[in-house]
């Protein structure tokens, strides 16, 4: 070996050392000034309340104010590429959904950011289960009913999509592909409460909703619920199956939302703000606040292991979407 190719070897070494020692040293003295996280949806939506509700018990862990700035449009595509596009410093956060970062990249062949390389899952911090509801001018009172209801009628019954790149969206395509109900959508914009404020009129007949949004409705008597998408029954619905119990066991999801950092952001600050979110997600108060709305306060093990339930999930619904034929109108 040539002592040029010595002495280069040596400078590479020495410069990894230096980048490490600093990436550690700012590690030490993070986080010094407040943090943004982008929430990619307008205020009020399920992902916008789960952040709130993470974020005074994060800002209590670390030391410093969070600041949420909500860049709502085009199903959280933008929010999170100014996510993506800022500095990797552990300063500027992207809180974001399944549909977001698992479900989009498979609609969105143009998408500017692919959440695997642009963003770094930091941990999953919530999940809310989805929750197949109806008008109570709608007949069935179970999955078994509406089947035989809708097949008797073939393209009669018409069921409310926020929007069909979402989760809930997808939730009714696979059950009508596995059911074979011939269906009329009736597309939404804006989320699911104008969908669910005409289910609750009448105007929809049925449809999938998370649960956090849907709740209160079913509660006060103006909607009814036909399942849920969890694997067990929940525990504030107790007398409600499951899709699992009525015949559909590949419907089981959830809508979950989880803290990213920028990639290329320093791993001792990401192993920091993991160890934030769990510390957070484990005070009373916030699991308290989240199970009153309908969600679950929770955590992953490691970076390492949401980064591989990201995969998981990404990899399930590019399955549902090409099995479905879903698509952008």
């Amino acid at each position: 070996m040539t002592k040029g190719r010595i002495a280069s070897l040596l400078f590479v070494a020495l410069f990894g050392l230096s980048t490490v020692a600093a990436a550690q040293d700012a590690a030490k003295d993070y986080p010094n000034k407040p943090i943004r996280v982008i929430v990619p949806f307008a205020p009020g939506g399920a992902t916008d309340i789960a952040m709130r509700m993470v974020q005074q018990g994060m800002s209590k862990v670390l030391g410093q104010q969070i600041v949420i700035d909500n860049r709502g449009g085009a199903a959280g595509n933008i929010g999170m590429e100014v996510a993506a596009r800022a500095t990797p410093d552990g300063y500027t956060l992207l809180f974001a959904n399944v549909g977001t970062t698992a479900i989009n990249p498979s609609f969105y062949k143009d998408l500017a950011v692919t959440p695997e390389r642009d963003l770094i899952p930091v941990s999953i911090a919530s999940e809310t289960a989805g929750i197949l509801v109806a008008s109570t001018k709608f007949p069935p009172n179970s999955v078994k009913e509406m089947i035989d209801y809708v097949k008797a009628r073939p393209g009669q019954i018409n069921y409310g999509a926020a929007g069909i790149s979402t989760l809930n969206a997808l939730e009714m395509e696979q059950f009508r592909r596995t059911a074979g109900l011939d269906m009329l959508q009736v597309p939404y914009k804006g989320g699911a409460g104008p969908a669910l404020n005409d289910l609750v009129a009448g105007h929809v007949d049925v449809m999938f909703v998370t649960f956090s949004s849907a709740y209160g409705h079913v509660r006060g008597g103006n909607l009814k619920a036909l399942a849920v998408t969890t694997r067990d029954r929940l525990p504030q619905l107790p007398n409600v199956a499951t899709m699992v119990e009525q015949g559909f066991p590949d419907n089981v999801s959830s809508s979950w939302q989880g803290l990213f950092a920028v990639a290329g952001t320093p791993q001792p600050i990401v192993a920091k703000l993991h160890a934030a979110v769990v510390e957070a997600m484990k005070d009373p108060h916030t699991r308290t606040l989240m199970s009153d709305a309908g969600m679950l306060a929770s955590s992953s093990a490691s970076p390492a292991d949401f980064k591989a339930f990201l995969a998981a999930e990404t990899a399930k619904w590019q399955r549902v979407v090409k099995e479905t034929g879903a698509k952008l109108e």
